[in-house]
């Protein structure tokens, strides 16, 4: 019988688990950007469709930086990459400061901008190194169970928000000086992150796409006279991905919009809901890595996709608590679908793994766009806005059912 492969391997768990704090990184920060959303509306005297070019500075970072990040991680490796992206992290969160003091919308869309070229760098950095930390049949699991720490992150990114910001709002309508101290306090976590990275000796990896006895147990190309976009699987995962991270985009940035506009909440204890909004998250991503040890993850993911699509046509009612609750479930349902459709888009790809990484982060780009698309619907009613996600979850459900399959 051939034995069941380990979740790592005893060398790799000290590299892993600081790989993993920084998908808890950019999930605080993305998170928090849902809450400046709601926060600029109130300070800046945004529209809500004009603040939806809050994620269009951060997604758009994606479509510019991904590439280039990939070529920088095929020349250089997998630390130099983190150590870039922590650095372009680290910049764009520090210029918070000179943003703030100009009272600029502009001036923050800069700093999101850079930000989100540093979280571009780590995503696709870290997607394919935790993938790499064993075999190749467990990547699955490894990467959702890094993706779990990522929802940790947008629990705590709302937590923050909600009480410096939405609070501090509320008190002192035109102050950004709370932006000030909390995004200074975020850059010197970041920078502390990096000093440490710097100094942590990553063990040396197995060739991805070497000559092996199990072509399952690690990264192997099966068919490698294909040029990268000829594995349909891969392409199908790009256009996944785009659609994965519209939804995903679009759901978070009203949230708070929907708890103000249809449950009759003040913004902070909108905010405040939205804790337990990035829990559910959490929770759908432990117990879908746990699940994939009975379900394979296609499946899985078709599964979580159909609810999705339910869950959005309860939300587009309006009908008080059990549409909220629904809302609330999106997101237990959205949990694996970025890990998952990730992992399922770099199998066999051999010598394409690193390059592939950096076109799937490019598909978040999705999240650039979508927000104003939902912004022009919310403007006239937010649970309306809701209908237009489930065009993104059919997507996602014909990838897992159908189109991940790996062709030789």
């Amino acid at each position: 019988m051939t034995p069941q492969p380990k979740f790592t391997e005893k060398k790799f768990i000290v590299t892993f688990i600081f790989v993993t704090s920084l998908f808890l990184m950019w999930g605080l920060l993305h998170s928090m950007s849902d809450v400046l959303n709601k926060h600029f509306q109130t300070v800046l005297n945004l529209s809500k469709s004009k603040s939806g070019l809050i994620q269009l500075s951060v997604f758009g970072a994606y479509f510019v930086m991904s590439v280039p990040a990939g070529y920088f991680l095929k020349k250089f490796g997998y630390k130099p990459g983190v150590l870039l992206g922590l650095l372009l992290f680290a910049t764009g969160v520090f210029l918070f400061v000179p943003a703030a003091n100009a009272e600029s919308f502009s001036f923050f869309r800069i700093a999101l901008f850079i930000m989100g070229c540093g979280m571009a760098t780590l995503e696709t950095v870290a997607h394919p190194f935790a993938a790499a930390l064993g075999d190749q049949r467990t990547s699955d699991q490894r990467i959702n169970f890094s993706q779990s720490f990522n929802a940790v992150g947008t629990i705590i990114g709302p937590a923050i928000g909600s009480y410096f910001l939405l609070r501090a709002t509320s008190e002192h309508s035109m102050d950004l000086s709370s932006v000030k101290s909390l995004y200074i306090g975020i850059g010197c976590v970041i920078v502390f992150i990096a000093i440490v990275f710097l100094f942590l000796k990553v063990p040396t990896l197995t060739d991805p796409h070497g000559a092996v006895a199990d072509p399952d147990a690690v990264n192997v190309d099966l068919a490698p006279s294909k040029k990268l976009y000829q594995h349909s699987h891969f392409v199908w995962a790009v256009v996944a991905q785009f659609f994965n991270v519209a939804a995903q985009a679009g759901t978070w940035a009203f949230f708070i919009n929907y708890g103000h506009d249809v449950m009759g909440f003040s913004n902070q204890t909108a905010g405040n809901y939205m804790i337990i909004f990035m829990a559910m998250m959490a929770a759908g991503r432990f117990v879908g890595t746990y699940l994939m040890r009975f379900i394979a993850p296609n499946k899985l993911l078709a599964i979580y996709a159909c609810c999705s699509i339910l869950m959005c046509l309860i939300v587009a009612q309006g009908l008080g608590w059990p549409s909220y609750i629904a809302l609330m479930m999106i997101n237990f349902f959205f949990s694996i679908l970025f890990p998952t459709i990730f992992s399922l888009g770099l199998k066999n790809l051999g010598s394409h793994t690193q390059q592939a990484s950096s076109f799937i982060s490019m598909g978040v780009v999705g999240g650039a766009f979508f927000p104003l698309i939902m912004g022009q619907v919310a403007n006239h009613d937010v649970a309306k806005a809701y209908y237009l996600p489930i065009i993104c979850y059919v997507v996602i459900f014909l990838f897992g059912y159908k189109f991940y399959k790996v062709k030789k």
